[in-house]
């Protein structure tokens, strides 16, 4: 089955993304295809680079990374949302004139398109 996953929760102070991730393996480990994750209103916060959890914390922004870099799951973020809340890449800093970007390598600004995409292509979505 092909799985698409919709994430609308922060990386930390819910508990959408953490449950969206152990959802997320789960599904590979039963071997189903995860074809992308997008992330969506404060889940965009889910992409940043400059997220530093303490030591002694699970790191959710690296384990996307990780989930990305391991099954080629596609990060979505989208891009509307994402550039509300400060969250951009080294083409849209450049654009605005920003000093820096932050978006975590892995994940691509996508609009709304890509999750209309997913959701015609895939079995289910699942939104956190």
């Amino acid at each position: 089955m092909r799985f698409a996953i919709v994430v609308t929760g922060p990386a930390y102070g819910t508990q959408q993304a953490s449950s969206a991730l152990q959802f997320a393996q789960a599904v590979l480990n039963e071997g189903h295809e995860l074809s992308s994750v997008f992330f969506y209103r404060e889940g965009v916060y889910n992409a940043n680079m400059l997220t530093s959890p303490a030591s002694d914390e699970f790191d959710v922004v690296r384990a996307w990374q990780r989930l990305n870099q391991t099954h080629g799951v596609t990060l979505n973020i989208c891009v509307a949302a994402a550039l509300r809340r400060g969250i951009v890449d080294e083409t849209e800093a450049a654009r605005l004139g920003l000093a820096a970007a932050n978006l975590q390598p892995g994940f691509i600004l996508s609009g709304l398109g890509a999750l209309a995409e997913v959701s015609l292509t895939c079995d289910r979505v699942v939104q956190f």
